[in-house]
């Protein structure tokens, strides 16, 4: 009876949607100020009972109710409850349904933060979100329906996949749903722009919040997916352009840029079109996120389906949306833009300069992600773009981009500070120094090492960066300027841990006997034997290794290579020693006991990854530079 609950719950939720469209959309023709206040009442409806829908998803796998197709394909009774939990949205059906759930959330707070800004704009933007969570419930109800019963009821579910059994899968996709949904806000409010005819100061300083904060939940929902993919998959990278992984990484280059564009809308009073741009893309990619995830087109060890049918209703959804909201666009386009004068190196060039790099770097990951599904689409056969395609193309975008982020500190509205500007310039020697001591000392430690020019101009624009933002700011601190500093340390920090990792990591695979040893970048890695163990879902074999260096034992780790009986997979859990100055990683591979008649013999993986613990940390950074800036935003809100 529960489950049909929040069936209902669902009904009633996709009816307040309906209603949230068309009923304030009326009160705006009509000029009924009863029709156009309802709007606030109908979206906390709409979040209450989606809420109640989910709750009651999440308490039937709890509950472990497996006569509900989804909680019997993708749970188990001697699953962890935090996991069963988690579940809820660890496969398609339930996965859309949170992005409901996180969609009807920005909608109550924006109800809730628009009752002092002008009605007609609040109300067209709730109509907006009305209709998007209208298309996404009727979507729910007919393709992905969560609450479907199935008859005789199994005794057992069939286990969440193992590769999701981990804490990973409790924040990372919450943090990227809620982070993709958030760029909805700002779609609608420059829906609403386009309608009212204007996208001034105001109504910029008013979108920044949300693209803000939507941007920092995205930026940690990417990071927490890299640190995952790193020590869950075993293959110890982080990053693999794969197309699931790009999916984010478009919405969040598009982010990007609409923040920097609202800076020069809200202080200058143009770029007005640039704003509207990536208000429009960033959502337009969220979707198509969507449809990569699930349509199954493109393969990726992240995508939850591969149903043509529910791939094509996401394909209507978005090109409906998208056309519509571009046809507007070039309906509307003759917006009210102030006369601005600026010299050719100014602060707007370079941030002009900055939406170039980043709507290249978009269309850049774009093409390499379907020009394979185009390709095989055409019939002219299959291909695949990997690493070299985007490194040979972002390399170049992110030295122009650290050059320009250094530029940008030593430039004012309209001009150059040339003192300024040679006082950064001079900052590049010691950086230029540092970078090569820094790279020499991390090599010498393996002579397989050599010593990379590319490396060395990325490490010493990274640190140049770092200094120049420090130098810069650090006498008029506020919490907004600090937020920049933050934000802008982060990415030197993000980019010294990757190719620090990339370019100077050390590994080898051996095959290893209880007791014997292996070294690999000054550390002897010392593998004591294994043992069987039970765990609540799994079996496993466990092996013991001792890590010394310089004689001097530093720490024990025990990687694994785990049996899950119901899914009947095997998967690896590497050991990991997590440092400030590298990481020593250990996979487990495959028993050799039979072939070699050693007993306790496997082949292992051994890693040394310099510096990726930055990695982390830079995105961190920058997220909390985020949430620094929404907190120093003028909270005074103009009536326009």
């Amino acid at each position: 009876m529960l489950p049909e609950l929040g069936f209902i719950a669902l009904l009633i939720a996709i009816l307040a949607s309906a209603l949230l469209f068309i009923v304030p959309t009326i009160g705006i023709y009509k000029n009924n100020l009863n029709f156009v206040r309802t709007s606030w009442g109908l979206s906390y409806l709409f979040t209450i009972f989606t809420t109640i829908s989910i709750g009651i998803l999440a308490y039937s796998f709890a509950a472990d109710d497996f006569s509900l197709e989804y909680v019997a394909a993708h749970s188990n009774s001697q699953l962890p409850t935090f996991f069963k939990l988690a579940a809820t949205w660890g496969g398609h059906e339930g996965s859309m349904l949170f992005w409901l759930f996180s969609l009807s959330l920005w909608v109550s707070i924006f109800a809730y933060a628009s009752r002092k800004i002008d009605p007609v704009i609040a109300t067209r933007t709730l109509s907006v979100l009305g209709l998007l969570c209208l298309g996404f419930g009727l979507f729910i109800l007919y393709f992905s329906n969560p609450f479907i019963r199935q008859f005789p009821v199994p005794p057992e579910g069939r286990d969440l996949n193992p590769m999701l059994q981990d804490v990973g899968l409790i924040f990372h996709p919450p943090l990227l749903y809620l982070g993709y949904v958030g760029f909805a806000v700002n779609f609608a409010l420059t829906i609403a722009a386009l309608l009212s005819g204007h996208l001034d100061a105001a109504l910029a300083r008013w979108m920044r919040p949300w693209a803000l904060v939507s941007w920092l939940l995205l930026t940690l929902g990417i990071v927490l997916g890299a640190w995952w993919a790193y020590y869950e998959l075993g293959w110890g990278g982080w990053w693999f352009w794969d197309p699931v992984e790009n999916a984010s990484l478009m919405p969040w280059l598009l982010g990007l840029g609409l923040l920097h564009s609202l800076v020069v809308t809200e202080q200058r009073g143009i770029f007005s079109y640039w704003t509207i741009l990536f208000s429009l893309f960033a959502f337009a990619f969220s979707l198509l996120g969507t449809f990569i995830v699930r349509s199954g087109v493109l393969t990726s060890v992240h995508a939850f389906a591969v149903d043509g049918e529910r791939g094509t209703a996401l394909l209507v959804l978005f090109f409906l949306l998208t056309v519509g909201s571009f046809t507007l666009f070039a309906l509307k386009t003759q917006l009210r833009q102030s006369a601005v004068r600026f010299s050719l190196i100014s602060k707007e060039t370079l941030l002009l300069s900055a939406n170039v790099l980043f709507s290249v770097a978009t269309l850049t990951v774009f093409i390499g992600t379907f020009y394979p599904m185009l390709f095989n689409a055409l019939g002219w056969g299959s291909i695949s773009v990997g690493a070299p395609y985007f490194n040979s193309i972002f390399l170049p975008l992110i030295i122009i981009l650290l050059v320009a982020m250094v530029l940008v500190l030593a430039t004012k509205w309209q001009k150059i500070n040339r003192t300024l500007c040679l006082k950064r310039l001079l900052l590049l020697i010691p950086s230029a120094i540092l970078a090569y001591v820094w790279i020499s000392a991390t090599i010498s430690q393996d002579e397989s090492l050599k010593f990379n020019l590319v490396a060395f101009l990325l490490i010493s624009l990274a640190i140049w960066l770092f200094f120049a933002t420090l130098w810069t700011n650090w006498r008029a601190m506020s919490i907004k300027r600090l937020g920049m500093i933050l934000a802008h340390c982060g990415v030197a920090v993000t980019v010294i841990g990757a190719v620090m990792s990339s370019y100077f990591g050390s590994e080898i695979g051996v095959r290893l006997a209880p007791n014997q040893r292996q070294t690999l970048n000054g550390y002897e890695f010392h593998y004591l034997g294994f043992t069987n163990e039970i765990g609540a879902n799994y079996t496993s074999e466990k092996a013991h290794f001792d890590i010394y260096k310089n004689g001097v034992k530093q720490i024990s780790l025990f990687p694994e290579r785990r049996y899950y009986d119901v899914r009947t997979m095997n998967m690896s859990e590497v050991g990991i020693s997590w440092g400030l100055l590298g990481d020593i990683y250990i996979v487990m591979g495959d028993k050799l006991t039979k072939e070699s008649g050693v007993s306790g013999e496997f082949t292992f993986r051994l890693h040394y990854k310099p510096f990726i613990g930055w990695l982390w940390f830079g995105g961190i950074l920058m997220a909390f530079g985020a949430m620094l800036a929404v907190m120093g935003l003028n909270r005074k809100t103009k009536r326009y």
